[in-house]
């Protein structure tokens, strides 16, 4: 199936990304419970899946996440860039009548009309999202944030580089800009075409590392369009982590040792203080003391500023 977007000079103006933790927990969910996902996340699954064991609504996730697709309403479009988890959820719990009962009994198949109410499903559905980011994603969330978000940071350069078509073509090779029109094609799928018109209300572009390394659409948005893609770096997400750098941290210090270690991809401010759990400030001023020394490289577009460690620093770590 192809999927047209008829992006106006409206919609394209109003194209921005976003970065969805609860998008990234229920396609996690939906690995762990054997119905998809790329082999590249097994190390982590094995580690998570016995995680789920004493989950008291396991058989409600397994209806909505266990069949060939998922409701819509499970991914609302974030308001902003990078949303909390909390504010997700509560977009989720308002998920409005007719469109939950409509979408719950597509995937359960079952007539709309038998579909339960909201208010007996959402709240439950909304704690146990809640507590399977926890139990299972909590730990990695800062590293997937960081890589997510230095995707988004890659983006904007091919942007300011490109123009809007060079982003959009970027994106993955099933996504390409075709006379005025932005497609988006599955080699899986009937060789027929669907119509998306983002209106007045824009598009928004997701990074994904547990739907990579497909592509999802939302084929019916009720409002702002919106398009997952498979993020860059995710084959190294789960790589064990670099040995203890033990003879360089008391010379450098353990934050700019691991600072260093961080960078085998070039990275943003805000990206490493959120894998290091520091300030972007502290980031900032390690980084100041790094490039002085020779150790870090910074390419600055526009008010992105991109971080890569030199050969003087690969040298530096080696074994």
């Amino acid at each position: 199936m192809a999927v047209e977007f008829g992006l106006t000079a409206a919609s394209v103006a109003r194209v921005r990304f976003a970065v969805s933790p609860l998008g990234e927990t229920v396609l996690a969910l939906r690995i762990l419970l054997g119905t998809g996902g790329h082999p590249v996340h097994r190390p982590w699954a094995r580690r998570a899946r016995p995680l789920l064991a004493g989950e008291p609504e396991l058989p409600l996730l397994r209806a909505l996440l266990g069949g060939g697709s998922m409701p819509s309403f499970l991914f609302p479009v974030p308001p902003e860039r990078l949303p909390s988890l909390p504010t997700e959820l509560e977009l989720l719990r308002a998920t409005d009548e007719e469109f939950f009962r409509r979408e719950y009994g597509e995937v359960v198949g079952v007539p709309a009309a038998r579909a339960p109410q909201p208010a007996a499903v959402l709240p439950r559905l909304a704690e146990a999202l809640l507590r399977c980011h926890d139990a299972v994603l909590a730990p990695h969330w800062g590293r997937l944030r960081a890589l997510l978000e230095a995707d988004v940071a890659r983006r904007a350069l091919t942007l300011v580089d490109g123009g809007v078509r060079a982003l959009l073509d970027d994106l993955h090779e099933d996504i390409a800009w075709d006379d005025g029109q932005l497609v988006v094609r599955s080699p899986r799928a009937p060789r027929t075409t669907h119509r998306v018109d983002p209106g007045r209300h824009g598009l928004v572009l997701l990074p994904s590392a547990f739907n990579w390394p497909h592509v999802g659409v939302d084929k019916s948005p009720r409002t702002t369009a919106s398009i997952r893609y498979p993020a860059a770096g995710v084959g190294l997400l789960w790589e064990p982590p670099a040995p203890q750098l033990s003879g360089l941290a008391p010379v450098l210090g353990r934050t700019r040792t691991e600072l260093l270690a961080a960078l085998t991809e070039p990275l943003t401010t805000p990206a490493l203080a959120a894998r290091l759990g520091v300030t972007p400030s502290a980031v900032s001023q390690h980084l100041g003391a790094l490039r002085g020394a020779g150790l870090v490289a910074t390419q600055r577009r526009g008010r992105t500023a991109l971080h890569l460690r030199t050969e003087r620093a690969d040298a530096l770590l080696r074994p």
